[in-house]
């Protein structure tokens, strides 16, 4: 399921395949292939040169568990995403919300 999460977090992200397989270093083919056959298992420095250029962790793409309810959560954020935008959410605004949080949970943890 890989790709799934793939061709997930790319569009999320913005990111053509052309630009994504450039930030990343790897071939448009490849990522395309990787897209189109969910199945296929590419090795851990792939997986972990996508995942930098997407700014997520190489257990996104390993993690099974993040499949388990994949649609009831995503449908939810998708509410929430679409109520922020009616009420004039920008992506600069999630962006600097995003920022808080990290720095809220790195506060936490020290």
């Amino acid at each position: 399921m890989i790709g799934v999460k793939l061709k997930y977090l790319r569009i999320q992200k913005g990111y053509s395949i052309t630009q994504l397989a450039k930030k990343a270093q790897i071939s448009k083919s490849y990522l395309s292939y990787l897209e189109k056959n969910p199945e296929t298992n590419p090795s851990l420095h792939i997986i972990s040169k996508i995942a930098a250029a997407l700014d997520t962790s190489p257990n996104y793409f390993i993690d099974q568990e993040q499949e388990e309810g994949k649609e009831e959560i995503n449908q939810e954020w998708m509410d929430l995403l679409k109520n922020g935008l009616e009420e004039g959410i920008t992506k600069e605004d999630f962006e600097e919300f995003q920022k808080y949080l990290a720095f809220i949970k790195y506060k936490k943890s020290h």
